[in-house]
């Protein structure tokens, strides 16, 4: 195993330093689910959800939840984002709204965690508008899909999100 890219020699938290690395296209795609009774959907699907649109406003809150993702998480790099676009797939069929992000920059680091970030923000934004009528919600299944640039290239995530490396 490699060691941790944030810790330093002297076991402290560290900013990694990528001063050296090249500029180069990234892409990170992230997901996760809002799990919610049948009603719920129904509601958000027919706009009839007292505070309005709520698919709206978790777009507008992934959206933003990205652009400060270094202010959220303490060893992030300020990114100049090229690209941030969140979508939602109704899924009633499993009681589910799935919310995909997607984020891009030319620059010297990935953009995993303002993709994870996005997610998480636009799921928690879809909870608070709708916990007054369902306060049973879940939020699960945030992971990377894909990844791409840097040296390392292309990753895409297996199937299965427990793969060998994390049981």
């Amino acid at each position: 195993m490699s060691q941790l890219s944030h810790v330093n020699q002297a076991g402290e938290a560290a900013m990694v330093d990528v001063s050296g690395k090249a500029v180069t296209t990234r892409v990170a795609v992230a997901e996760g689910y809002v799990r919610l009774r049948s009603e719920t959907l129904a509601l958000i699907q027919q706009g009839g959800h007292a505070k309005g649109d709520v698919l709206a406003v978790a777009r507008i809150a992934g959206i933003q939840g990205a652009k400060r993702c270094p202010e959220l998480i303490p060893l992030c790099h300020t990114l100049l984002l090229s690209k941030v676009q969140v979508d939602f797939e109704i899924q009633p069929e499993n009681n589910a709204i799935r919310i995909e992000a997607m984020c891009k920059l030319d620059g010297k680091t990935g953009v995993e965690m303002e993709a994870l970030t996005a997610v998480s923000v636009a799921a928690l934004t879809l909870f608070d508008m709708c916990k007054a009528v369902d306060p049973g919600m879940t939020i699960d299944g945030i992971r990377v899909l894909t990844k791409e640039g840097g040296k390392t290239g292309f990753w895409q995530g297996s199937a299965d999100s427990l793969d060998e490396d994390h049981r």
